[in-house]
Formats: structure tokens, sequence, C-alpha cells
């Protein structure tokens, strides 16, 4: 790819996009545009593996050119890799969590089906945790945080898998309900294309939203954890947001309309989460 050429591809997502906040008023004044940083180099590496108009190779190449700007190799095809080289130069944080994220993002580009749980997991690993991760990292918390912090992320994850689950299949074919769940709800990947769930699916859903709603609970454990105490709060509301789209998952169908959080329950999370924090 020549190097005049931009390697980034935005989708026009934002932070208003996400099921949780993104370097909120909770997180220390200071840390916020670390945070921002990152949550943009991962925003872009996304945006590159969800574009339908590239090629699998096509993504790769972006997605590895990424890394090397992110190395520091000349050229400034992409300004989200040079602006978290520098935040990550500034911080003193560790490299590995930005390229956990371009693994997954590469993993998209050509893995299109899951086989079971284990094997989504697996890639929340890399899609999800390094985001809970950098931000434990960026407060000076513990490691000992990373369990529950990767039990959120994955649950956040797999949300987000199941609100798009009709979007992905019909702009990239990409399905993350594993296969052993289809098979064992007598559902096929085809019955995405319908305008509401199928019974099968239905119960497909259900099967991932209570594996999910373990991950929540695990997930609980975070909070009580973490030392910084605004940091300590906004995972105390992440936590409750990410057990609020589980109920209107639980309740709702993802192929007739995006189910999703309303301002209600921010609203109410928030409050919640602050109290928990405390």
């Amino acid at each position: 790819m020549a190097e005049s050429l931009t390697v980034e591809t935005p989708s026009g997502k934002g932070k208003g996009d996400e099921n949780f906040p993104v370097g909120s008023f909770l997180i220390r004044r200071d840390l916020r545009v670390h945070v921002h940083a990152f949550y943009r180099f991962a925003r872009i590496a996304d945006d590159i593996a969800d574009n339908p108009a590239l090629s699998a190779e096509e993504k790769v190449q972006r997605l590895d050119r990424m890394e090397a700007v992110l190395d520091g190799a000349p050229g400034d095809e992409s300004p989200a890799a040079t602006g978290m080289r520098a935040s990550l130069f500034q911080t003193g944080t560790t490299f590995q969590h930005c390229r956990d994220i371009l693994h997954a993002f590469r993993m998209d580009a050509a893995k299109l089906r899951y086989d079971d749980w284990a094997d989504l997991m697996n890639y929340c690993r890399y899609s999800a945790s390094p985001v809970g991760r950098q931000l434990l990292d960026l407060h000076g918390e513990s490691q000992d945080t990373w369990p529950p912090s990767d039990a959120l992320c994955s649950a956040l994850q797999v949300l987000n898998h199941l609100q798009d689950c009709a979007e992905d299949h019909r702009n990239l074919d990409r399905v993350y309900l594993p296969r052993q769940d289809l098979d064992a709800c007598g559902a096929s990947i085809p019955e995405l294309q319908a305008g509401s769930l199928s019974s099968g699916l239905r119960c497909v859903i259900d099967r991932l939203l209570d594996n999910t709603d373990r991950l929540i609970a695990e997930a609980r454990n975070l909070a009580p954890r973490v030392k910084s105490p605004g940091l300590r709060r906004e995972c105390a509301v992440i936590v409750n947001l990410a057990a609020r789209l589980s109920g209107h998952l639980r309740r709702g169908d993802p192929l007739a309309a995006r189910v999703k959080l309303r301002p209600l329950d921010f609203a109410a999370a928030l409050l919640i989460g602050v109290w928990r924090g405390r």
C-alpha cells in the first residue's frame, strides 16, 4: 500500500454509539485524553474490519500498516495509530493491548463463523478484554482486577453481537452465534434474514444471555477491587448497564428493531453505580 494513502476508513460511529461511557467525567481529568486516544485507535481498527467494501486481504494490510505506524514506521496514513503511540509513550503503558486489538480485527477480516462459546470467548480475549485492561493500567491498578474486567468486557462484546446479529450477517456474512448453540436449538443462519426471531433463534439468544449473565455476575467483583474512586464508580455503572441491556435483549427482538439502552437506563445506572462504587 502506498504510503501517501490513508489506511483509515471511518464509519462515522463514535462514543455516543457505545453501550458504555467512554472517558466520562468519572475518569480522572488528566487520563481522559488517553482513554479517548485508545478508543479512537480501537474504533478505527474496528471500522476497517467492518468495511464491506474491502476484501479480507485489504483489511489485513491496513491493520498491519496501523501496527507499523504504532511501532514508529514513517508515514501519516493512520493518525489514530500516531496519536496512540504518543499516548503510550507519555503514560508508559504497554503496547500489548493495542496489538491485541489489532489481532482481533485481523480475525474479523477472515473469520466469519464460531464453533462454540469457548471459541467466542477466545475472540473476546483480544477484541474486548484489552479495552478494560488498558483503562486499568492507565490508573495504575493491580492485574488482580483483570479477571472481572475481562468478564465485563466480554459480556459487553457478546451483548453487542446480539444487538447487531442481523446487520453483521446482512452486511458482512459474519455470524457470532456459535454453531453449537444453533444446532442445540434447531436454528439456522438463514433465519437471521427474517424480520423477527424464530423460536430457534430466540433459544440461541437466551442461551448466550445465560452465559453472559454469568459473566456479569463475575464482573460485579470488579468495582470493589479498583482503588481509583472515579474508575471504581465507572466500573459499577458499566456493570449495571450491561445487566440492563441483557434484560432488554431477553424481552426484545433484535431482528425486528435494534434493542438498545434508553436514556433512563443510563441515568439509573449512573445513580446506582455511583452509590455502589462509593
